[in-house]
């Protein structure tokens, strides 16, 4: 059975997570805002969030007459926008490979571990995310319906992979479905598309946008956790790049790619994407090119080897590891959109660290620049979906009309950034489409 069937029954059977009963209004009093513009915290103010945005923020009192309202007294506290990762695998980043692997995927174990990590994410303060490939559908469609919590997501669907791309994950017995009409499990499950030639690449695509993607995920480059590709090599011609970028611009959208490399990712510019995954092996003219293009970066500070790695996957990471430390420095000098993201695969644990990830961006960036990119910088990166974005208005800033998304942090990060890495402690309130999820103040 496909992961995506099995999925949908079991979020559409089973909600083990509620959120706070849904009132009509939340009125947050002395609160201190986190403004990106002047890169400081504003005095006192009171903000009403009515339904899912935030309706009216003022200086003085704010007077409700209504009896459905959760007031919730800041106390000078720090009020500022949800996190945002924008490059999550919700599913891949759950399991661990030998349960990707294993003929097990029972529904008790998916309800357990998937489910429990979308709730943990969100109270980590991750009100929003990218989901950049993978079988997301049923989880999203579950968390939207409020069967179980978690952060928005803007869902890609399967990625989309040559043969012996970085999205081929089929098992050395598994044999091409061209030739031998065997589909793959993975592709079986959703995690992946393996379309060669621009008839199939059209067809992936809008498999996905059938399914609901916000935006296309394409593997354009090798990467580093994958067995058939090398890292340097170039995937999917000019022309197949083309169909796709076609097809999903005419569903008013863009497509994203993984790629390391120049050459693979001056392709994807050539070839009309929007987004590059990754880049750490980028050279000082493609991004400048990629700032002439207006191009997102989408960056990650990735994983540090471990001593149980696989030694051929440390030795595809080295030149990786090592490119990461000069393209973030390059990309702010050249004035690149540049947005944040995990990119977590396979091991569980790493979850738990999601926020201290963030503080690794203070090598090269002050903590009013790392807050904006963890908010407002990444929530542009996914309204680029347009009107194929699953949730309509402004999201990663504090004004009237944006999404009431918020945190308030009990002191300064702007001051103080580690206060974001310890959220249990100090996000005290955690607002996620005008629902409160979190409120320790709570008398």
């Amino acid at each position: 059975m496909r992961l995506v069937y099995l999925c949908t029954l079991l979020f559409s059977a089973i909600s083990i997570f509620s959120a706070q009963a849904q009132q009509d209004q939340i009125l947050l009093e002395n609160v201190r805002i986190l403004d990106h513009e002047t890169q400081s915290l504003t005095d006192r103010r009171h903000v009403l969030i009515k339904g899912n945005t935030i309706e009216t923020i003022s200086m003085s009192p704010i007077k409700v007459n209504t009896k459905d309202v959760i007031k919730i007294n800041g106390s000078g506290k720090t009020l500022m926008p949800g996190l945002i990762d924008a490059h999550v695998h919700m599913v891949f980043g759950s399991l661990t490979m030998p349960q990707m692997v294993t003929n097990d995927l029972s529904e008790e174990f998916l309800l357990k571990t998937i489910s429990q990590s979308a709730h943990k994410m969100l109270m980590r303060g991750f009100t929003s995310i990218r989901d950049v490939g993978g079988p997301i559908f049923p989880l999203k469609a579950a968390i939207d319906a409020g069967k179980i919590t978690g952060p928005r997501i803007w869902p890609s669907g399967a990625t989309i992979s040559q043969t012996a791309g970085h999205g081929d994950f089929r098992t050395p017995n598994e044999r091409s479905r061209r030739f031998f009409g065997e589909v793959s499990r993975a592709e079986r499950y959703g995690a992946t598309f393996i379309a060669d030639g621009r008839d199939e690449v059209l067809t992936a695509v809008r498999e996905n946008l059938r399914f609901g993607a916000s935006q296309i995920k394409l593997m354009a480059g090798g990467g580093t956790s994958s067995a058939y590709d090398p890292v340097d090599v170039t995937q999917y011609t000019l022309d197949e790049m083309k169909a796709a970028v076609e097809a999903a611009e005419d569903w008013g959208t863009y497509v994203t790619v993984h790629a390391y490399t120049p050459r693979a990712i001056r392709r994807a510019i050539e070839a009309g994407v929007r987004s590059i995954e990754h880049g750490q092996l980028l050279d000082e003219e493609t991004i400048k090119l990629i700032a002439e293009k207006d191009i997102w970066l989408s960056l990650q500070n990735l994983v540090d080897d471990t001593p149980d790695m696989d030694p051929q996957r440390i030795a595809k990471r080295k030149p990786v590891i090592e490119g990461q430390e000069k393209v973030w420095p390059l990309a702010k000098k050249h004035k690149v959109k540049l947005a944040w993201g995990t990119d977590f695969l396979f091991e569980p644990e790493l979850n738990e660290q999601q926020n201290q990830f963030i503080l690794r961006l203070q090598k090269w960036f002050t903590n009013a620049e790392i807050l904006k990119m963890v908010t407002q910088d990444n929530g542009e990166l996914l309204q680029m979906a347009g009107l194929r974005s699953p949730y309509a208005g402004k999201l990663g800033v504090i004004s009237e009309g944006a999404l009431a998304d918020v945190l308030l942090v009990d002191g300064d990060p702007l001051k103080d950034l580690k206060l974001i890495a310890d959220p249990d402690k100090n996000f005290v309130v955690i607002i996620k489409d005008g629902k409160v999820y979190k409120n320790t103040l709570k008398k």
